[in-house]
């Protein structure tokens, strides 16, 4: 698994993996939701700086964290998002429920 995930104050960052597809999701949401439940954050931030591949299972990654992180006001932001990952956001509707930063 290529993804690294780090607390900062009340952020968990996830650093996402060069080709998110359904082969690394379960892993992904599993240990993206022990933080949560763990460790009382409330926002997520994705980063997608080496991710160059994400079918809709990343973006039910995305969804699936922003649905558990709403109910208590949290915010889910996307950064470092080249073209490709960007244009998926949009087309997915992503972009109305997150923060896309580049």
């Amino acid at each position: 698994m290529e993804q690294s995930f780090a607390i900062i104050e009340d952020y968990l960052m996830v650093r996402m993996p060069k080709e998110v597809d359904h082969h690394e999701t379960a892993a992904l949401s599993k240990k993206a939701d022990e933080y949560l439940m763990n460790d009382k954050v409330f926002n997520i931030v994705f980063d997608l700086e080496d991710t160059k591949l994400m079918d809709r299972s990343g973006i039910g990654i995305i969804v699936g964290r922003y649905r558990k992180v709403e109910c208590f006001g949290g915010k889910v932001i996307a950064i470092n998002c080249n073209r490709q990952i960007r244009k998926i956001l949009d087309l997915s509707g992503l972009h109305k429920y997150i923060e896309i930063m580049n």
